[in-house]
């Protein structure tokens, strides 16, 4: 074993980089056709009747769920092929010769090739890596064609939805000599008289690398430590190029992890690259929505399951403050699906490893390179083979991070495989980690996955052994694709019984074993786990489905039973029912029609949760958390719902940038005429927006539900058609590039409810 008594890392680290040089958007305007064929790289062919469109796109989401399709349940039953993309570019004046022109791809899924006026000029096949396309030279005065290629024809390639197209966003740099953004490497070089409380320092002295340059030291004085709890940025500018930077310190041994000098440890949840009703499109209005999802849901760190994200997920996080695990592949040599990254490993691994972590080293919420996933071939020395290799490269090129990997249990032999990692990844394995540690008590161990109803053992363990940091529960979202994992269904379900790989489990489209459903619903699960993890007492109520209420229920192994925040159960009179309480405060009491039902303690010995039963009554449930003395901290209350009568329509922002880019996520809830959320009334609803914007996805939390998410394109893309499920759906809107107002329509069964959003030429925001 690797002889580790404490890895020290102290990284001054960067957000993605901002320029004061030329840097082109080039994601309007582009014509899109599926189909192949070979003539349509020709600058000369006639593209005017292709379908137009902006990216960020991903054309899979578009289509319809069919169980035929080639990637079935793994890409969520959503076509695939192949399809190209063509832009029309007019240049009068090109810049002086000495200035490099590229292209810079974000993310292409996948086997992507770029033509420029027909010539081949790049490509690359690992659909998650960003590249870039050095076109200096081939630009010429006047109109020049950039044409790509798309092939996601091949399948199946990905345990999970991928999406295909140009998912992310296209840019044009110009760049003088020394204005590479992935060749800057910005790191603390010391960090000097930390505050007792993490917060602050004295100084700090950040080092600037740059190939074939000196170093560049600079010393900054009473500095601002970055940490989840305070992701505070400083600028640098460095030539012509300027990065936003967090002073942090981080301490690894076997006796725990320290950030800035204090004892911490790491509430984690894996997430996959998609986002839900909108698919894989890569907006950044929607990656940092899913980082304020995490902060709101109590998550001080994330997992990137299993491959690079967007750069702006992690721009998010520097800002938001959630430490990052950024994974590079799922598997390595032995194939999990027939084309996937074990088709590419041997050409490509370098790289895609040098686009991870050389795009990605600058920031502050990164905190260790993975360099796979639940490698099925551990037993044969190639694959330690080739993880010491792609760990030394990570090493060469940030040798601030440590390198970790997700092992899993298909055997027990995984000691050769831990030993060429610096922080050794534990998936469902955390009950061996105090015989792990008696016999290699070097090793440092977070469990990177863990399901999600063992909230408490995960958490007991991070709190008691101090070489376990932390948890990463898979998982903190749902998502699309691995179809029916995390499900709890009835006995009738059509998708028959066993786990997701066990058959095909249509209609089931998508993961439910996330904290977070795919509206932004918390689930009951996530309250428990938060409290848990949070320091700060809360109190929250579940309640669980009585089995046989409409089915006998089955729970799978990812799944939690079905639990939900609703008092409202009819037929179920008089029948018991379980209510749980989740809080850290000491004692607790259930009314119910102001009734006292009973008053129970909770303490680490009830893992913080208490458990009524109670036989079912309509009205008020009233929870109340007492403190020591007996008076009332906290209550929460649930109240049955009378008859459907209006729709709620919550906003995650009032006003829109008018760029084409901008996007409002909209949760629509059916309530009663008091407000109180109806949960039983699944109406068909439309959806029609007028303004300068579009619906770009809709749908619901319901993973069984077959409606496209994106019916309406591209014929109608103001207007759309989805049902509630549980009284809720989320409707998602883009904005337009004109200033105006976007007034939103949500109508059925005689209920109707607008919503109205300004749209404004602003800039210099996050989104």
């Amino acid at each position: 074993m690797k002889k580790l008594s404490v890895l020290s890392l102290i990284c001054l680290l960067a957000c993605p980089w901002a320029f004061a040089f030329n840097r082109l958007s080039l994601d309007e305007h582009w014509r899109f056709q599926l189909g192949d064929d070979n003539e349509w790289a020709s600058p000369s062919f006639d593209d005017s009747s292709w379908r137009t469109l902006d990216l960020p796109h991903d054309w899979s989401i578009e289509g319809q769920f069919d169980q035929s399709t080639p990637a079935g349940n793994d890409g969520a039953y959503l076509p695939t092929g192949v399809a190209w993309y063509r832009k029309t570019m007019n240049f009068k004046v090109l810049t002086k010769s000495s200035v490099q022109k590229k292209l810079y791809f974000e993310g292409v899924y996948m086997n992507s090739t770029v033509y420029l006026n027909g010539e081949v000029v790049g490509g690359h096949p690992y659909g998650y890596s960003s590249f870039w396309v050095d076109i200096s030279g081939k630009l010429r005065p006047g109109k020049n064609v950039l044409a790509v290629r798309v092939d996601n024809s091949a399948q199946k390639n990905c345990r999970w939805y991928s999406g295909s197209g140009i998912y992310r966003h296209v840019w044009m740099f110009n760049m003088e000599e020394g204005d590479d953004p992935w060749q800057l490497f910005v790191r603390t070089e010391q960090i000097y008289g930390i505050a007792s409380d993490g917060l602050s320092a004295d100084s700090a002295t950040l080092r600037i690398s740059y190939p074939n340059r000196p170093d560049e030291l600079r010393t900054f004085r009473q500095v601002r430590l970055w940490s989840p709890e305070q992701p505070y940025l400083y600028d640098v500018q460095v030539g012509n190029l300027h990065v936003e930077h967090g002073f942090r310190q981080l301490d690894y041994s076997p006796q725990g992890l320290r950030l800035n000098g204090r004892p911490y440890r790491l509430y984690g949840g894996c997430v996959h690259h998609d986002h839900g009703v909108i698919g894989a499109a890569s907006f950044d209005a929607a990656e940092w929505r899913k980082a304020r999802q995490l902060k709101a849901a109590g998550f001080n760190a994330v997992r990137t399951s299993h491959n690079p994200c967007s750069e702006e997920f992690l721009r998010a996080c520097d800002h938001l403050g959630l430490l990052v695990i950024d994974e590079a592949f799922d598997g390595l040599r032995a194939k999990k699906n027939a084309f996937d990254y074990h088709k590419y490993i041997d050409q490509w691994w370098q790289q895609d490893v040098d686009a991870m972590v050389l795009r990605d080293r600058n920031h502050p919420c990164v905190i260790a390179w993975s360099n796979g996933n639940e490698l099925y071939e551990r037993r044969k020395i190639e694959v330690i083979t080739t993880s010491r290799k792609i760990a030394r490269r990570m090493r060469q090129l940030d040798p601030t991070r440590p390198v970790t990997q997700a092992l899993c249990e298909v055997d027990s032999i995984f000691d050769p495989l831990a030993e060429t990692l610096d922080l050794v990844g534990y998936n469902y394995l955390i009950d061996k980690a105090p015989i792990d540690h008696q016999r290699c008590p070097e090793r440092i161990i977070w469990q990177t996955e863990s399901y999600p109803d063992s909230a408490f053992q995960s958490w007991a363990a991070a709190t008691d052994l101090p070489y376990v940091i932390g948890d990463f529960v898979w998982t903190a979202i749902d998502y699309l694709g691995e179809s029916g994992i995390g499900r709890a269904h009835y006995a009738s379900d059509p998708s028959g019984r066993g786990e997701h790989w066990e058959g095909d489990k249509w209609p089931w489209h998508g993961a439910y074993c996330g904290d977070i459903d795919l509206t932004g619903l918390r689930k009951p699960i996530s309250y428990y786990r938060q409290t848990l993890w949070d320091s700060i007492p809360h109190l929250a109520i579940g309640v669980r489905e009585p089995n046989l209420y409409v089915d006998s229920i089955f729970c799978t192994r990812w799944s939690t039973w079905p639990t939900t925040q609703s008092w409202d159960w009819p037929g179920w009179e008089g029948k018991p029912i379980d209510v749980e309480l989740y809080t850290r405060f000491p004692r607790v009491r259930l009314y119910l029609n102001d009734r006292l039902i009973g008053e129970q303690s909770c303490s680490r010995e009830t893992r913080f949760m208490a458990t009524f039963s109670l036989p079912y009554q309509s009205g008020t449930l009233r929870a109340e958390a007492l403190l020591a003395d007996g008076s009332v901290a906290a209550t929460q209350t649930l109240q049955t719902a009378g008859a459907p009568a209006r729709l709620q329509l919550l906003a995650d922002k009032s006003v829109l940038q008018a760029d084409g880019q901008d996007l409002a996520f909209v949760e629509v809830q059916l309530t009663d005429s008091k407000g109180h959320p109806v949960t039983k009334g699944d109406l068909d609803l439309t959806f029609r927006l007028s303004g300068p914007g579009f619906l770009l996805g809709v749908g619901n939390a319901h993973l069984t539900d077959s409606t496209s998410y994106a019916a309406h394109l591209p014929s109608s893309p103001k207007e759309a058609h989805h049902r509630l499920w549980q009284g809720r759906a989320l409707v998602v809107l883009r904005a337009g590039t004109s200033s105006g107002r976007l007034s939103l329509s949500v109508s059925g069964s005689g209920i109707k409810q607008s919503l109205s959003l300004s749209v404004k030429k602003a800039k210099g925001q996050n989104p």
